[in-house]
């Protein structure tokens, strides 16, 4: 078991470690993208940016910054692109891989994230680059599979301290993606190569991420063994030990619950997912976009918040996270993050009024903000993720007859944590559209201040109706 996770949790920071380069250079991006083509009128991003303008125009008038808003509105539609087909594609991915195997659907995801990034590297029109999210989108399965890993080689007992291999991953490469991203996106390559072709601005962070989703790919190939259908054998102490946390509260497992109630449970869990990601991701996806606007922050300065967020998302993941959840329950935890998250919009919401007359206090806010950010990262996707995959079959073995245990269809690791991740992916897609609408239409401090206000709503939601 033990290697299996060190093998899945590198796999991870490779993969995430790619996922995460682009994100400070979105903004810049869609400048370059811009200036490249806006003169043809009949161009992709041409027509792309007068349909933002004609949406945009419905609510608010034409101002001094409606182009800079209409560049925040094409920036979280980019986004949303690559949401919206995880959320179609998450469930197929996860129920080909409870019959085909884990490793076998892996490989084949990985074959086209690099096509992606191999796309992004020539990328020199607005389409092209969408077309690489396009297919980045329909491939990106390393995640959701590293969770059904994750899953098969645990028990219920020790599944928790498993699964946040998975948020310290995130956590680590938020530490040192953008950063990285940034820093080479400020070393561009010649834009003429010696094949006498066009590069994308950012070739090098684009190249970048393709020599590490192919290091993933060969270390995956030599590395991991198949888990699907090689479940661990309960021992007495760890069913014992299940038992007691189920009876105390902190566990809710698929020994403690009938199927009814777990697939219930996992629908309930599925909304949570969406509705949580679909504020937190609206506000994590404006961040550098509220950055760019009020203080006019360029990639690095963007690369260092990032990457300062996921500092101390790995710090708390590896340390008062891992601990704490064994002892107050993945429930508890995820109602703490969504209530750090609720003090940390409020800071953003009152950012804004003081740019003008004391940037200093208002960097001061911003970095607080940053801070309830980073706890709520490192503590309720994770802890929602580690509370659904425990109401899922166990698979493996019966621990009576010795047998191959027969799981129910709904409760198969794969397909079940592929739904309750295209859940999440759904509230990814709408999100950042929902938030950058409104902060062009209404402004910062409003956007933050609804979205704290919902984020509170769901905390009591939570409490009631997950009974946690």
């Amino acid at each position: 078991m033990a290697r299996v996770e060190t093998i899945v949790f590198l796999s991870l920071v490779l993969d995430l470690f790619a996922f995460t380069i682009p994100l400070p250079l979105f903004p810049r991006l869609i400048e370059w993208y811009t200036k490249r083509e806006i003169s043809d009128p009949n161009g992709f991003l041409s027509r792309t940016l007068a349909f933002v303008s004609g949406v945009r125009s419905l609510f608010y008038k034409p101002g001094p910054h409606s182009q800079k808003w209409d560049v925040v509105l094409l920036g979280g539609l980019m986004g949303s692109v690559f949401s919206v087909l995880q959320f179609l594609v998450s469930p197929r991915i996860g129920a080909l891989s409870d019959k085909y195997g884990r490793k076998r659907i892996l490989l084949i995801t990985m074959i086209g994230n690099i096509l992606s990034a191999l796309v992004w590297v020539t990328s020199t029109s607005f389409a092209t680059y969408m077309l690489s999210r396009v297919i980045g989108g329909l491939s990106e399965g390393n995640v959701q599979l590293a969770i059904a890993i994750l899953s098969d080689v645990t028990t219920p007992a020790n599944r928790s301290k498993a699964l946040a291999h998975v948020g310290i991953a995130f956590a680590i490469c938020f530490c040192i993606g953008p950063p990285i991203g940034a820093y080479f996106a400020s070393r561009p390559l010649p834009s003429i190569n010696t094949f006498g072709m066009e590069l994308n601005v950012y070739a090098m962070p684009a190249l970048l991420t393709l020599v590490l989703l192919t290091a993933e790919t060969l270390f995956l190939v030599i590395a991991l063994p198949e888990t699907r259908g090689k479940g661990l054998r309960p021992k007495v102490e760890d069913k014992d030990d299940t038992e007691k946390k189920a009876t105390n509260g902190t566990v809710k497992t698929s020994r403690a619950a009938t199927v009814e109630k777990r697939i219930n449970l996992l629908s309930t869990l599925g909304f949570v997912h969406f509705l949580f990601l679909g504020v937190f991701s609206g506000v994590e996806f404006t961040l550098t976009f509220l950055t760019f606007d009020l203080f006019d922050w360029n990639n690095t300065q963007n690369g260092k918040l990032i990457g300062s967020i996921g500092i101390i998302s790995a710090l708390l993941q590896g340390g008062y996270v891992r601990r704490a959840t064994s002892k107050i329950g993945e429930g508890v935890m995820a109602r703490r993050g969504v209530s750090a998250c609720v003090v940390g919009l409020v800071l953003l919401a009152i950012l804004p009024n003081y740019v003008s007359t004391n940037v200093t206090l208002a960097r001061r806010l911003l970095q607080l903000a940053a801070f309830c950010m980073a706890f709520t990262s490192a503590t309720v996707v994770n802890s929602l993720t580690a509370f659904a995959s425990l109401q899922c079959d166990e698979g493996g073995f019966d621990p009576v007859t010795g047998k191959p245990a027969k799981e129910h269809p709904k409760l198969a690791k794969g397909k079940a944590l592929g739904k309750f991740r295209s859940s999440g992916q759904l509230g990814r897609a709408i999100g950042p559209l929902i938030a950058c609408a409104s902060y062009w239409t209404f402004g910062p401090t409003y956007t933050y201040a609804v979205a704290g206000g919902a984020m509170f709503l769901l905390s009591i939601y939570m409490k009631k109706a997950v009974v946690i």
